[in-house]
């Protein structure tokens, strides 16, 4: 068993049938909607847990896998600068899928689960992502995530925590990243003690916290070169097995570090009339204290668009985010950060660095996230 290796990292190997049947089973992957899939009647696949209010996350237990569960990922994104040249905006991402299991199937080969991984940095010299991804079955040892602690890769990329500290390695021929991610804060636990609502049902939500404002140093790989690196970086650990609302369509999230070493995250749901669906976040401010936003105190409001000359979608790069008593603007460090990752997923979607300033001054940097805006909406 091989996994396959796309974008940049190319490759091709027996993995490619699996996820030829699998391409509606993963398709919305990085829009994190992968439908609701109850287990056949008299099957002997267990269904998919559940996220609960009432769960109480522990540490480091939650930093590793929950395999019950349907989707899962790590989420890492950030800013990175060196000696010579422009600041760069970079993002990692581990997700762990559990596809049905057809049942009665002894073999090694029938998949318990799968593990896709993403990289991209965001190079002002090259004027656009340069991305690579990978995924394959999980087992034999060459992919896989572990339950006790943050331990998931595909071959020699890979996402670790080790003590305190996480590592990360990824190498494919556009781009290499070798970081060290040292947090500086303790986890900020979304929602209600990291019960964070995705819709009006109370069933439509996730298991999430985050880590901002992590101390990043280590060696970037890009034109052709190593670069020393440092930086600050994001992390978000998110685990579901029913997603998204079925009126869902996409979303717009936002992580940003602010200046301050406060730290805020907020994102709206939209439905398939391109309306609001629902909507939350938190900011922890520079004190330590946490407050969660209820639905009507996030706002996203578009002031600039960008039509992508690859896929001809229209995507909303800069905004005007409204958050509870914080009023700042998001405008990204260049427009063309659209992330094209169907050869995995069969999605493609707008993730990229970008600055928050109010009124002309910068306040924090970090990362915002358009899914759902290559679909038409269903009027």
């Amino acid at each position: 068993m091989q996994s396959v290796r796309t974008g940049d990292d190319i490759g091709e190997s027996g993995m490619k049938p699996f996820f030829s049947k699998r391409r509606a089973l993963l398709a919305a992957l990085p829009a994190m909607a992968i439908a609701d899939q109850a287990p056949a009647k008299n099957s002997a696949v267990a269904a998919p847990a559940a996220v609960r209010p009432d769960y109480a996350m522990a540490f480091p237990r939650d930093h590793g896998s929950h395999p019950a569960h349907r989707i899962e990922w790590w989420y890492v994104t950030g800013w990175l600068h060196s000696q010579g040249r422009p600041e760069t905006g970079f993002q990692i991402t581990f997700f762990r899928a559990r596809p049905r299991l057809k049942p009665g199937n002894p073999s090694r080969f029938n998949p318990e689960q799968v593990i896709i991984a993403h990289a991209a940095i965001a190079d002002r010299r090259q004027g656009r992502l340069i991305h690579a991804q990978r995924a394959a079955r999980e087992g034999f040892g060459l992919a896989g995530s572990v339950q006790e602690n943050t331990r998931v890769w595909i071959d020699d990329w890979q996402l670790i925590r080790d003590g305190e500290i996480y590592r990360t390695h990824i190498a494919a021929p556009a781009l290499g990243l070798a970081l060290t991610l040292a947090p500086t804060q303790p986890p900020l636990l979304q929602g209600a003690n990291g019960y964070s609502r995705k819709g009006p049902q109370p069933e439509s939500a996730s298991h999430y916290y985050s880590l901002p404002h992590l101390a990043v140093s280590g060696t970037l790989r890009a034109d052709d070169r190593a670069h020393a690196v440092a930086g600050s970086a994001w992390l978000d650990h998110e685990w579901s097995s029913s997603y998204l609302d079925p009126d869902a369509a996409g979303w717009d999230w936002i992580g940003i570090n602010l200046s301050d070493g406060g730290a805020v995250m907020a994102f709206r749901m939209r439905n398939r009339r391109g309306g609001l669906l629902w909507a939350g976040g938190a900011h922890r401010d520079a004190r330590g204290t946490v407050r969660n936003f209820n639905p009507n105190e996030v706002q996203f409001t578009a002031v600039r668009r960008w039509r992508s000359p690859r896929t001809a979608t229209e995507y909303p790069v800069a905004f005007e985010v409204r958050a509870g008593a914080l009023r700042f603007t998001v405008e990204p460090l260049m427009d063309d950060q659209e992330n094209d990752t169907r050869a995995t997923t069969g999605a493609i979607y707008w993730e990229g660095a970008v600055r928050a300033r109010q009124q002309e001054r910068d306040i924090g940097r970090g990362y915002l996230e358009l899914t759902g805006y290559q679909q038409p909406l269903a009027l």
